[in-house]
């Protein structure tokens, strides 16, 4: 088959989960005789064309920063979506997998898709619902319109990354038998492979540093445990535009020697050698829809898991509640709560790696 996948940021020059998954399932696709291509925007410097393990990359587009003031940028989404089409009508594909972000780009997707004969798949990781306004303001009823617009009217095939995402997708009014689930998956055997950094740290958190992910609700956490906890430490690995405002918030709760910001780590096996130094894993994230590809690495980093109950966060069968991680109420306080009842007890820290690895 000759697969066409769309999404503006492309792994392994942006490092996000979504990125991460189409990365994984295009070069398996690929090893298995499938010609896969990938159109984004051009990370990989000026040839609009380059290949990486056995996958097509195409730049429709120069790269720009994909945020603007903490949120998506209408103006790499507009850019973005401007440029897809005369790729896509110049060959013929067998399917067309659109990915959700950044919305716009669906309308030149489904074209093509109509105009070449080829079915348009949508893979869908979260369902904003209420969300909208609060992310775009008054502007939010466009966004959720643009959304059931999409989800009802431009995919022939929704695919949902998670059990969560697919329910929400019913609840928006996706008929259930057009919505695929393919869940995130990781390399353990890989991860299994890579030992400990020797920089230690007690808890650690790894994603891209915007609001929705709420890494100042884990460093006041960090803030209430630096009391009984004097020597404690937190790495914040990912880099994103929130980071200024969260180095400064760090400096302010006076956890200079205690937050440790990596910023973007190149390669994978170091991420993992951090997360394997550590004792918990924070993810207080209300941006996730279900599905979580860090918490899975987590897991397999033998580390429990403290995630935030949100609707928007991960999906609750990722963790066994008491037994490989918890989940807590969004506020410094719960979140330090569980932190402290995970390092306080070796035995139960250790249980609940074990437990977590399974």
């Amino acid at each position: 088959m000759r697969i066409a996948y769309i999404h503006d940021a492309v792994y392994p020059f942006i490092k996000g989960g979504a990125e991460k998954r189409m990365y994984e399932l295009s070069r398996r696709l690929a090893r298995r005789g499938h010609e896969v291509h990938v159109f984004g925007m051009r990370w990989w410097g000026e040839d609009p064309e380059t290949e990486v393990d056995g996958v097509h990359l195409h730049g429709v587009c120069r790269a720009v920063p994909l945020y603007s003031k903490g949120r998506r940028s209408i103006r790499a989404a507009t850019m973005f979506a401007k440029s897809i089409l005369p790729f896509l009508v110049k060959e013929r594909f067998d399917v067309i997998d659109c990915y959700q972000a950044p919305y716009l780009h669906a309308f030149p997707a489904k074209f093509g898709s109509v105009l070449k004969g080829a079915p348009l798949a949508v893979t869908w990781h979260e369902v904003w619902r209420g969300y909208w306004r609060e992310y775009l303001g008054t502007l939010g009823i466009v966004g959720r319109a643009m959304e059931r617009t999409i989800l009802l009217g431009l995919a022939d095939r929704v695919i949902a990354v998670s059990e969560q995402t697919r329910d929400d997708l019913i609840s928006l009014g996706v008929n259930a038998e057009k919505i695929s689930i393919v869940p995130n998956g990781i390399d353990f055997d890989e991860i299994s492979k890579v030992t400990p950094s020797p920089e230690k740290l007690d808890v650690v958190y790894l994603g891209r540093l915007i609001k929705p992910k709420n890494v100042d609700i884990l460093l006041r956490a960090v803030a209430l445990l630096k009391r009984e906890f004097p020597e404690l430490r937190v790495g914040i690995i990912g880099d994103g535009p929130e980071r200024e405002n969260l180095e400064k918030l760090a400096r302010e709760l006076n956890l200079t020697e205690n937050a440790k910001f990596f910023g973007f780590v190149e390669d994978f096996r170091d991420v993992i050698a951090l997360m394997k130094s550590s004792k918990v894993f924070v993810i207080p994230s209300t941006q996730e829809g279900g599905a979580s590809i860090v918490t899975l690495e987590a897991n397999a980093c033998g580390l429990p898991v403290v995630a935030a109950d949100h609707p928007l966060g991960i999906d609750k069968r990722l963790i066994l509640e008491g037994k490989t991680g918890f989940f807590v109420k969004l506020s410094p306080e719960s979140v330090a709560e569980k932190i402290r009842l995970i390092l306080g007890d070796e035995g139960l820290r250790t249980r609940m790696g074990a437990d977590a690895v399974k």
